[in-house]
Order: C-alpha cells, then sequence, then structure tokens
C-alpha cells in the first residue's frame, strides 16, 4: 500500500474542517460541496474492501430523492446487497479523521480486518443524473487508483442496476449479463414471457403513466421501453427535459404528501406510478371517477406481490414456505389482510432496508417493502431449484405455474429494491390476473394513520425493543403510550429516534382519521414532556 501516493493525492481532496458525517442505511448524504474528500476516501475503502472479500465491490454516486443540491455515496457488497455493519463503521471512521491520521487509519481497518493487500481489487462505480455527480465519481475513481485497484465505470445508472451489475460480477455471469445491455434483456424476456400467459388484456392494463422525478429513471426506461413494448406501453413524465430532479414530483413527494406529482395529467382510473430520484423505490396511485387521489404504498404492493406468489405455491404443491417482512410502519390493515385471509404469515423488524433484506433471506420466498415503496423478493437456492425442475415437468397446470414462477425469480431484481424491475413484476401480475388499478386497491382498506415529529435535545434518550414497536427509555414513556392507545378503537401506536437528527417519529393509527390526529398529537406532547422536548409544544391541526 502505498501510502506515500494516498497522503499527496489526499491533499487534493481536502476535508473542509468542522465537517462530520455519519455512514447510515443510504451511505453519506450531504450538500455536494461538502463531498468530495468523502468520494476519494470510500474509493480508498472500497479497494480494501474488495481485497479483503476478493469480489468486485460497487460505489454508487446519488443521493436518491434529496434535493438536487445535495449528493451522496454509498458502498455495494459482493452479492449486490448493502455494505456490512463494521465496515459502515469503518466508512464514519475514514470520512471524519483529519488528513495527517489517514495513513494510520487504513492501515489500521488493514489489520483489523485481515485484508491482503497483495490481493487485486476490482470497483465498479455509477452515478445519477445530478450536475455533481461525474465530478464526484472522479474523486471515487483517484481513490481506487491510488490503492492499486482495477475499476469500470458504468456512468449513468440507476442504484438498482448498479447493485445488479455487481450481483452478475461475482456469480461468474450466473445472474445475468454485467451490463446495462443484459439487465434490459433479462428483464425485458421474463416480463414479456409473463405477459404471453395473460389470458385477457384490455387497454386499461396495457398503458402506465410513469414520473420520473427528473432523474435517472427516465433515461433508463427510455432505452430499455423497445424492449418490453409488446407487453406494456409507458408513457413518461417528469422526465429531467425541464423539471427539477425531484422538485415536486417523485415517489417520496407523491408518498408524503398524498397527491399527484406535477406535471401529470391523471383521467379518471388511469394506472399511474412513480420513482424516485435514483429509481429504487416506486408508488402507484390513480384518481377514481369522483376525482379522488389513492395511494398505492409498498404495502400493497407486498400484499399483491406475495399474495400471487403464494397462490402459485398452492398450484405446485410444493412445501417451500413464504413470508412478508414488514416495518412496524406497515399499515395494521395489510398485516391482518397477509395473515387472517391469504394465510402468509408476517415478520416485523427494525427499519432500515438492510433489517428487512436480512430477515427475508430466512425463506425459500422472502417478500419485503417498506411503505415508502422500497423492496423486492428474495428466492433461496432451494426454491429456485425446485421451481427450475417443476418447470419441466410432464403435468400441465403445475408446470404452466412453475413457468410463471421461473419468470418471476428472473424479473425481480434480488439485488435491491428496484423500481423498473418492481413496476413489471406488478404490471405482470395485474395482467395475469385480470385486476384493474381499483381492484388492486380495493383488496383492503387503510386504517387512517398520521406520522409526527418532535424535536429533542437528545434523540438517544429513547431507546426501543420488539422491532421498534415499544419504548424502553425514558421511564414511564410506553405506559404513558399504552394509556393513550386505549382511549380509541383499532389503535396502535409507536415511537422511535430518527437515525440522522435529533427528532422522534411518532406513528398512530386508529379507525377514523380525526382519532389518528389526536392521538398522534397525545403521543407527541407526551414525548415532548418525558424525552426532552425542545422548542414549541405539539400542536394539534393538520
Amino acid at each position: 500500500m502505498d501510502l506515500d501516493a494516498v497522503k499527496k493525492f489526499s491533499t487534493l481532496h481536502a476535508k473542509p474542517s468542522g465537517l462530520t458525517l455519519q455512514y447510515g442505511t443510504a451511505g453519506f448524504r450531504t450538500k455536494a460541496e461538502h463531498l468530495d474528500h468523502v468520494m476519494f476516501r470510500m474509493g480508498l475503502l472500497a479497494v480494501l474492501r474488495s481485497k479483503q472479500t476478493k469480489s468486485t465491490i460497487g460505489v454508487m454516486v446519488t443521493a436518491s430523492h434529496n434535493p438536487e443540491e445535495d449528493n451522496g455515496v454509498k458502498l455495494v457488497d459482493p452479492l449486490g446487497e448493502m455494505l456490512a455493519p463494521s465496515w459502515e463503521e469503518h466508512a464514519t471512521c475514514l470520512a471524519n479523521i483529519d488528513e495527517q491520521d489517514m495513513q494510520k487509519a487504513l492501515v489500521d481497518i488493514s489489520e483489523k480486518e485481515a485484508v491482503n493487500l497483495q490481493e487485486d481489487a476490482f470497483i465498479v462505480i455509477g452515478r445519477d443524473t445530478r450536475s455533481s455527480s461525474e465530478k464526484l465519481a472522479q474523486s471515487v475513481i483517484d481513490g481506487v487508483t491510488v490503492l492499486g485497484g482495477q475499476f469500470y465505470d458504468y456512468g449513468l445508472v440507476t442504484t438498482p442496476q448498479l447493485h445488479y451489475m455487481v450481483y452478475c460480477r461475482n456469480t461468474s455471469g450466473q445472474y445475468g449479463k454485467a451490463t446495462v445491455e443484459g439487465y434490459y434483456q433479462k428483464h425485458a424476456k421474463a416480463f414479456v414471457e409473463l405477459t404471453k400467459q395473460a389470458s385477457c388484456t384490455g387497454d386499461e392494463l396495457r398503458t402506465l403513466k410513469v414520473d420520473c422525478a427528473n432523474g435517472i429513471g427516465a433515461l433508463k426506461l427510455r432505452e430499455m421501453e423497445h424492449y418490453f413494448s409488446q407487453g406494456l406501453s409507458v408513457h413518461l413524465f417528469n422526465d429531467g427535459t425541464k423539471g427539477k430532479l425531484n422538485h415536486l414530483c417523485g415517489a417520496d413527494f407523491v408518498k408524503s404528501h398524498q397527491k399527484p406529482p406535477e406535471g401529470m395529467e391523471m383521467k379518471p382510473n388511469e394506472r399511474c406510478c412513480s420513482f424516485d430520484g435514483d429509481a429504487d423505490r416506486i408508488v402507484y396511485y390513480y384518481r377514481d371517477v369522483n376525482s379522488h387521489f389513492h395511494l398505492i404504498d409498498g404495502d400493497k404492493i407486498a400484499t399483491l406481490i406475495s399474495s400471487f406468489l403464494k397462490e402459485l405455491l398452492l398450484e405446485i404443491g410444493e412445501n417451500l414456505n413464504i413470508g412478508v417482512v414488514q416495518t412496524a410502519y406497515a399499515n395494521g390493515s395489510s398485516t391482518r389482510y397477509l395473515e387472517d385471509v391469504m394465510k402468509v404469515p408476517v415478520y416485523c423488524t427494525k427499519t432500515g432496508v438492510k433489517h428487512l433484506h436480512h430477515k427475508a433471506q430466512e425463506f425459500d420466498i422472502g417478500v419485503y417493502f417498506e411503505a415508502n415503496g422500497h423492496g423486492t423478493v428474495l428466492f433461496s437456492k432451494v426454491a429456485k431449484m425446485k421451481v427450475k425442475q417443476l418447470a419441466k415437468e410432464p403435468e400441465d397446470k403445475k408446470r404452466k405455474a412453475a413457468v410463471i414462477l421461473e419468470n418471476i425469480i428472473d424479473l425481480v431484481n434480488q439485488a435491491t429494491g428496484d423500481a423498473i424491475s418492481d413496476m413489471l413484476v406488478i404490471e405482470a401480475i395485474l395482467a395475469l390476473k385480470g385486476l384493474t388499478v381499483q381492484q388492486w386497491d380495493a383488496l383492503y382498506t387503510d386504517i387512517p394513520n398520521r406520522q409526527l415529529k418532535v424535536k429533542v435535545a437528545d434523540r438517544q434518550i429513547i431507546s426501543t425493543t420488539d422491532a421498534e414497536r415499544r419504548a424502553v427509555t425514558p421511564p414511564g414513556l410506553q405506559e404513558a403510550i399504552d394509556a393513550l392507545v386505549k382511549k380509541y378503537r383499532l389503535s396502535r401506536a409507536f415511537v422511535r429516534p430518527s437515525g440522522t437528527e435529533d427528532i422522534v417519529r411518532v406513528y398512530a393509527e386508529a379507525d377514523s382519521q380525526g382519532s389518528a390526529d389526536s392521538l398522534a398529537h397525545e403521543v407527541s406532547l407526551a414525548v415532548f414532556q418525558l424525552a426532552g422536548g425542545i422548542g414549541e409544544r405539539p400542536q394539534p391541526g393538520f
């Protein structure tokens, strides 16, 4: 390891004084002008991780659904998953240390993680459409090359596409071909095969309006659409030609404001969906004949997909287990529908994709989605093998179901949540089942809910258990929440500290919107009083 070269290059990517950043679920994110040194250092770290795992590692330059002036970076581990927790700590440490301590930090990480420095390193890099991304990606490349790593720059790709590339390269192409073209062909072929099986596809099912958040999703969907156009026609809005990235559009805007994006005309009962800025989240929605807006979020997406998979499993008659993984934010109606109607077991984990992904790996088929629309389906090796064998069976009904499952396995991006892949999975299922968007929406009715934030002096005063559904500290808070919940019908509430700022998030459900609002407000007051609230006391009214 040429530490002198690292030192020399490091001064070209100087760290601004007084800046401290934390590597979280989304990697690092902040204003783009503060990130040059972080990008360089993540290039260094990626090389060490690649040498340690003897695998290709990914580095993605994006700030997802954040405003255009922000940027960020995250590392992708060998099977397309998120960076291992112990390496998140190394990332935080490396991003924040002073220049003069950097060589020592690199040596410390190498020793602690038993990195063989003679091992080759290979890094793949991708970036989103932000104006700052190209220069920041170059800083990553500087970090990779100064430590002697090899790299391939994929340029403009969605975040899930980079995860896919890493997965392909580390399975010697078994998962797919590690090119953008390979990604398009694999997913489109599976989708077209599935739509061929659909017995009736009226026009209503064949057209979809897509809000691309003025981000990378528009570029990639435009490149890909001719591959699947015989199964689906997409009309792109907020495609980046004039609007600002994530401004008044995109999955995060639609979900949090419960209204359609700017720049999209919606006729009654038209199916519409929104991607976020880096195309790893998707939500659906429509307006009914009375012009009411209906949001179909990650909970309903998980319900559609898992119900469909459960039906296919019953048809093939194999003893494969299926599980749905949710967080405490999942609407209570979705949990009840899955458990009571579909008889699919549901498990709850802490908030954060890495927790859901990890739990989903325990099943033959694990479905996970956060309510924000980020999620995917994982298939175990055993499940894939069994499905492959059954697809060759002579018995027609079993074989047909197995062939559909085989194509779903190819259509899903098992590395991570992927808006393009998830969109095609949803469209294929709606076509195969002959469902309209209203029928899908009517599977169950969401319990009214409300989310609030309370500012506190120190978020760490709150600790939780039971997948963040119960507060352990401060003393008396959980008892206060329990007493408030008892006042309302069909109610529940929980609080959890934010992962990034000194606020406490409050979630409440009840039998009416008024009750949910009141319960959320009363819980907010309890948090303010018992957990060191600062600023103005929470006020009622929304």
